[in-house]
Formats: structure tokens, C-alpha cells, sequence
């Protein structure tokens, strides 16, 4: 198709490169267009573009036809079909009766994601309010640094396997009550690679991936709350073959703090006082997550009256506004008096009277409306 740009012009190689240097371009140009990495409009495309220039370039009989037919030789474009198949409703025929396996070259060449990885991190109560660095251990799978993922010796690349071509699948003729059928399946000698490796690598031993104990270092934003999850992009495992690596997903747990509480952006905090401070209002100092500060009890302060302080509660997590602290006063009667005591409330009682005030818990709309004609 004319709108295809020239594959050798994807990759950025010339037309005489080498296998060797059409892998390196396309390791290089997968990593950076992989969309788990690349967040940039049009990164999908260019990686599948990328995808499809190597899958050609890197088979020697297609490259061939190729350079020849260019675009053309490989059903115009859009990929080989080996059964001559697409487009046609015996396509869909042939994947049921065989599981679609003339599309499994294909998909074996195609680089694997490397695994995503958890780990826990916990967090004291200051930590999650003002936000912190933490190192975390963990143990994941890196590219071998020997072979750099080729798993050949010496970092060579593998031969193509003798039994399927390089293909990574054995095809055969089978007569069924339609007629005969080419079926494929995988090589039983590569396993579907398509390579053989003939000269492990003695470090990874053949594996292209070697186990590496690791710290990582974890920015905790300030207001981050229980049970939040973070994610560090390309931190997991390393790609099988060039794939692209996982994610670091980190889980917090804030520990609970001996005095405060939390609901959202907001911290609570119960203090007790006496009779004689509610009564008769008091200066006291009170516990922030920024430290002590004086506060005024009013006069009058009743048992469950909460106060706000103004802008003494979480950070908010996108940069706003911190939240606030609410104060919950208890009045504590005390249970056991000296005779002094006793003796000076005896003389309050006396001037405040026993009579038991007995007031409505709920008045309705037409209650008020009585009140308020004097009916």
C-alpha cells in the first residue's frame, strides 16, 4: 500500500544491514515506543509499525521478497498469511478446526512485557501527612548484562533453529472430511522460538534474565492515605528478549497514631477537660501534627462541641488546600471527690437549683409555626 513507509526506513537501517543490526535498531526503537513507557500520542502506532518492519526484516525468505515486491510481497501489506487465507471465510474455518496457529510466528516474534512487581511500604502517620522517601528491597529479573538478553555466549545471536527454518512451527498436510488441510503446530525442538541456543551463556545461563537484589527508592507524596497504591513505571522485571519491563506497583499502610485520627484530609483529635473549664472557659495547649499551639476553651463548652482549626489537617494529594482539625472537647466528671471537693459542689448545687430541664429531641415544621404564632 502506498501510505506503508519503507521498513528499512522504520527501523533506520540501510538496505544492506546485517541481522545483527536490524535486531540492535529494534530492541533500541521497541523500548522507546513501547506503550507502557512512551505516553506520547502515536507511541501504539509506531510501536506496531516497528513490530511489523522487524517481523519482515528479520525472516531471511520474506526480507527477500521484500526487497523485491516490497509492501506487495506480504499481502499487500498488511502481514504474510501463510494458507492464503485472509480475508476469506475459510479463515475463520481453519481457526476453529485448529486454534488459529497460521497466525503463531507472528506472535512468538513479538517482544514480551517483563512482569509487574508489589511490595508493601509502611508509613507512620507523619510520613503519610508530609510525604517521605523510603527504600524498598526487592528481588526482580534483569537482562543479563554478559549476553545483553541474546542468552548465547558472548552476547551472539542464536542460530535459527535447523528443524523449523526459524519459523518456531512444524506445518503438516492433514486429510480431514473437507479435504486436506496444512496445520501447524509448534517446534517441538525450539519450543516455538524459531532459534536455538547452541552456546548458553554461562552467566544467565541461557536464560537471557538473571535474578538481581535491589533497592529502590520510593517518593511517598505528602496526604497519601491508607491502602493507596503507587506505580513506578519500567521498575518490575525485565522483558523476556527485549521486551519491555514492568511496573513497580508500591502499597502503603500508615500506621495508627496514639492521639490522632484521620478522614480524608482531615485529623481529629479528643481532648478531656474538667467541669470548671467548661464552665468557666480556659487557655490551654493542644496537640497539631505541626506541634503544640494554645487554644481558648469558651466558656460554657459542652460535652461533644467540636472546634476547627483552620488549615492544621492533611496536605491535599493534587496541591490544594490543606484540610482541617477538628477538636472534640469531652467534659470528664470526675468519680471520686475530696471532702473539699465534695463540700464546694454541694454549695454549687445549692445555687444552681434541682430542677431537670427536659427539652424535645425533635420539633416538627408545625411545632415552630405554633411557637411562633404564640398558639
Amino acid at each position: 500500500m502506498t501510505d506503508k513507509r519503507d521498513y528499512y526506513e522504520v527501523l533506520g537501517v540501510e538496505r544492506s544491514a546485517s541481522v545483527e543490526e536490524i535486531r540492535r535498531a529494534y530492541r533500541s526503537l521497541a523500548r522507546k515506543h513501547h506503550p507502557d513507557v512512551n505516553r506520547e500520542n502515536g507511541a501504539e502506532e509506531r510501536f506496531k509499525e516497528i513490530n511489523e518492519a522487524h517481523e519482515v526484516l528479520s525472516d531471511p525468505d520474506r526480507r527477500a521478497a521484500y526487497d523485491r515486491f516490497g509492501h506487495a510481497a506480504n499481502g499487500m501489506g498488511g502481514g504474510a498469511d501463510p494458507f492464503g487465507f485472509g480475508g476469506s471465510p475459510f479463515g475463520d474455518l481453519f481457526e476453529s478446526f485448529f486454534g488459529g496457529a497460521q497466525t503463531g510466528q507472528r506472535q512468538r516474534s513479538a517482544p514480551v512485557r517483563g512482569a509487574d512487581l508489589q511490595v508493601t511500604v509502611r508509613l507512620t502517620f507523619e510520613e503519610a501527612v508530609f510525604g517521605v522517601e523510603k527504600d524498598v528491597e526487592l528481588t526482580r529479573l534483569e537482562t543479563c548484562e554478559v549476553c545483553n538478553g541474546t542468552r548465547m555466549k558472548d552476547g551472539q545471536t542464536p542460530p535459527r533453529c535447523s528443524t523449523c527454518g526459524g519459523s518456531g512451527e512444524v506445518r503438516r498436510v492433514q486429510q480431514t472430511i473437507l479435504g486436506q488441510f496444512m496445520t501447524a503446530a509448534p517446534c517441538s525442538a525450539c519450543r516455538g522460538e524459531g532459534v536455538q541456543i547452541t552456546d548458553p551463556c554461562p552467566n544467565c545461563r541461557g536464560r537471557g534474565r538473571v535474578s538481581r537484589a535491589r533497592t529502590v527508592t520510593v517518593t511517598i507524596p505528602a496526604g497519601i492515605d491508607e491502602a493507596a497504591t503507587l506505580r513506578l513505571t519500567g521498575q518490575g522485571e525485565a522483558g523476556p528478549q527485549g521486551g519491555a519491563p514492568g511496573n513497580l506497583f508500591v502499597k502503603v499502610q500508615i500506621a495508627p497514631h496514639p492521639l490522632f485520627s484521620r478522614q480524608n484530609k482531615t485529623i481529629q483529635l479528643q481532648i478531656g477537660i474538667n467541669v470548671a473549664q467548661a464552665a468557666l472557659g480556659d487557655e490551654i495547649e493542644i496537640a497539631t501534627i505541626d506541634g503544640p499551639v494554645e487554644f481558648r476553651i469558651p466558656a460554657g463548652t459542652q460535652s461533644g462541641q467540636q472546634f476547627r482549626l483552620r488549615g492544621k489537617g492533611v496536605p491535599d494529594l493534587r496541591g490544594g488546600d490543606r484540610g482541617d482539625q477538628i477538636v472534640t472537647v469531652q467534659v470528664i466528671t470526675p468519680k471520686e471527690l475530696t471532702p473539699e471537693q465534695r463540700d464546694l459542689f454541694e454549695r454549687l448545687a445549692g445555687t444552681l437549683g434541682s430542677e431537670v430541664t427536659q427539652q424535645h429531641t425533635h420539633r416538627g415544621f408545625f411545632d415552630k409555626v405554633k411557637d411562633a404564632l404564640g398558639v
